[in-house]
């Protein structure tokens, strides 16, 4: 969500390399695809429904209401919703910690799936309590349920991973928040995108009125950084870690 659809969609495709076309949500809408794929949803609603400027990731459910109700009932916050949009209805709530997530049920696009092509690379939960972060969103997404396409949980190394066949698509972590320094740090879904360079695509959000957030975290496989966009929103892009031969 953002205050200005026009100003975001020219910050991401100065970051991101994507483009735009309109989406069946209406003018406030748009989907940004990459290399003529959809990779994510931009919206300016947000002053008039009163929504948070912010990434957010948006689950697929096969029944909005019983999701909505799932999510009362374990001590959690509907916030929005569900409302019908387009071909669809949509809900947003915050989890009993505080995280924010969207729920959707209606036409979902095949090719729109994390970890494929320029689509987000993985979604991460930073949160207090990673077993019990795991259990509501099991119990009300239907996470390792019996029925077909459904997603397998894991742990490992004291975080619960996600996978969708051999895709690995969310990580839910409690350590970020339980070793920060401030205790207020309020748990939320980080979105990672991929990027080909990671300095390239530091430099292009300064240059566009956005900010990034040191250190540059690296693992054997990826280095990563937070950015945050114009309007503020925090993202972040993740980049090949460079090979020596």
């Amino acid at each position: 969500m953002s205050w200005d659809l026009v100003a975001a969609q020219s910050f991401y495709a100065g970051v991101l390399g994507w483009e735009f076309r309109s989406s069946g949500l209406g003018d406030s809408f748009s989907v940004a695809l990459q290399e003529g794929m959809p990779v994510a949803g931009i919206g300016a609603p947000a002053e008039r429904l009163d929504l948070p400027v912010a990434w957010t990731p948006y689950f697929a459910v096969s029944d909005a209401d019983v999701t909505a109700a799932r999510i009362s009932e374990r001590g959690a916050t509907m916030a929005v919703g569900p409302l019908a949009f387009g071909t669809g209805r949509a809900g947003l709530a915050a989890d009993p910690a505080g995280a924010v997530f969207g729920f959707w049920e209606g036409a979902v696009v095949p090719d729109w799936s994390v970890g494929r092509g320029g689509a987000p690379a993985w979604l991460e939960l930073h949160t207090r309590h990673a077993f019990e972060a795991a259990i509501f969103y099991g119990e009300v997404l239907g996470w390792a349920g019996e029925r077909a396409g459904c997603c397998v949980a894991s742990y490992e190394h004291d975080d619960v991973v996600l996978r969708h066949g051999h895709a690995a698509v969310a990580r839910i972590s409690g350590r970020a928040t339980d070793e920060a320094p401030d205790p207020g740090i309020r748990p939320r879904w980080h979105v990672h995108f991929p990027v080909p360079d990671l300095e390239e695509a530091i430099a292009a959000t300064t240059s566009l009125g956005g900010t990034s957030s040191p250190p540059v975290h690296t693992s054997t496989t990826s280095r990563w950084i937070d950015l945050a966009d114009a309007d503020g929103a925090i993202f972040t892009v993740v980049a090949p870690q460079a090979t020596l031969s």
